[in-house]
């Protein structure tokens, strides 16, 4: 029996801390797909079927929060785990996100020098 690699969706558009983030998922064993767009968010999800979806909360034109909402809300997707990051400075993003239903929300710099713990975390059946 062959074991693939679990698939983490990751949205972002700021090249750091996306890619770094990327490298981190590579190096812990992850595929990764990479989205720019969250509005594709919700259908990539149901077409790949990710172990996890990360997404920065800072984007210019988009509202990431609503693509968490719209993920939550879709019975295919819904049990899908998201762990949401930006910036300390955008508390109110982070509250939002935590309303729309990520599972856990954290700062920028926290989540790649935390990501195995963040992931774990996320990862634990309720």
């Amino acid at each position: 029996m062959v074991m693939t690699k679990p698939l983490a969706l990751v949205l972002y558009e700021n090249l750091l801390p996306g890619s770094q983030l990327v490298n981190r998922l590579h190096d812990l064993g992850y595929r990764v797909l990479t989205l720019a767009d969250s509005a594709t968010l919700v259908e990539q999800a149901q077409q790949t079927k990710p172990l996890v979806v990360i997404v920065d909360l800072v984007a210019r034109e988009k509202d990431v929060c609503a693509a968490i909402l719209a993920l939550k809300r879709n019975p295919a997707t819904a049990h899908v785990p998201v762990l949401a990051f930006a910036s300390r400075k955008h508390a109110k993003l982070q509250a939002a996100a935590q309303s729309a239903g990520a599972t856990l929300v954290a700062s920028d710099t926290a989540i790649l020098h935390q990501l195995p713990q963040m992931l774990d975390q996320v990862l634990m059946v309720e």
